[in-house]
């Protein structure tokens, strides 16, 4: 089955840019901001397509430029559109007339919604640089452990190098704040993972403290949905097959992570003060 494989091209401005200090107020974004959110999303999104299915492989993600993997045929510009392409093709390379997954403007789609849902959602520039990076984060990861029950050190890493640069950049003041919550969220994986190696990994570790560093105190609520829907999705299996198949089928946690994290992206901060203001005082 072939892949459209490509790289995302030169983009000539960034979602900082598109919020730069005389656009409208973050809180109220404008349908340009949001239709340049969905255009990057879709272009990034192409580009994950590439990391996802290569990735794991340990291929380079810039070479061989896109091709069919079923013919080998170099895929041209215009049959590289996001969603678009697919779409006028059928779904199927123009060389050989093999099929093409849909996932990969699946794939595409669902990074330009979310990307168009972090801007409209509002907020500071700084929280939707930090929401959007994330966002595009989360989606590889989600996939590649999924399939490959792996998290890539090299995503976590870009994850946390990306949150402290963008965080440092446009909200210093919050930035210690984020620190600490990676700290936290790191820390209570590992406890877990060292009580239940069986469980989870290091790499559901590495990313619960690169969720703390985009996410700051939503990471608190980020976790409780991803336990829980990790845990109605074992009583599914259990339900479903029975307790000695459930014992045996390993479940990836990062996409329950990712999960959680998208929850926490578009609700965690009235999640955090509707907590803070009903138990708290």
């Amino acid at each position: 089955m072939p892949s459209r494989q490509g790289r995302s091209g030169d983009i000539g401005r960034t979602i900082a840019e598109a919020l730069k200090c005389d656009a409208p107020p973050a809180d109220h974004p404008s349908m340009e901001t949001a239709t340049f959110a969905g255009v990057f999303g879709a272009m990034i999104g192409s580009f994950l397509n590439v990391v996802v299915y290569r990735l794991p492989r340990r291929e380079s993600l810039v070479r061989p430029a896109s091709h069919c993997t079923a013919c080998g045929t170099a895929i041209k510009p215009y049959d590289n559109i996001p969603v678009v392409s697919w779409l006028l093709l059928r779904g199927r390379c123009r060389n050989c007339s093999a099929p093409i997954s849909k996932r990969y403007p699946l794939v595409e789609a669902f990074a330009a919604l979310l990307c168009v849902g972090a801007v409209l959602a509002g907020g500071s520039s700084a929280t939707i640089a930090l929401n959007v990076a994330f966002i595009l984060l989360l989606v590889p990861i989600a996939l590649i452990d999924a399939e490959h029950r792996i998290i890539p050190n090299r995503l976590t890493a870009l994850g946390a190098i990306l949150a402290l640069a963008i965080g440092t950049a446009l909200d210093p003041s919050g930035e210690p704040a984020r620190l600490i919550a990676g700290a936290a969220a790191g820390g209570a994986l590992l406890i877990a993972a060292m009580a239940y190696p069986g469980g989870m990994g290091m790499g559901d570790v590495k990313l619960a403290g690169v969720m703390g560093l985009f996410l700051g105190s939503a990471v608190a609520p980020a976790m409780l949905v991803a336990l829980l829907a990790g845990v109605l999705f074992g009583a599914l299996i259990l339900g479903r097959q029975g307790a000695q198949v459930a014992r045996k089928t390993a479940v990836p946690f990062g996409p329950f992570l990712a999960f959680g994290s998208l929850v926490a992206i578009f609700v965690g901060e009235p999640l955090v003060n509707l907590y803070t203001t009903h138990f708290l005082n």
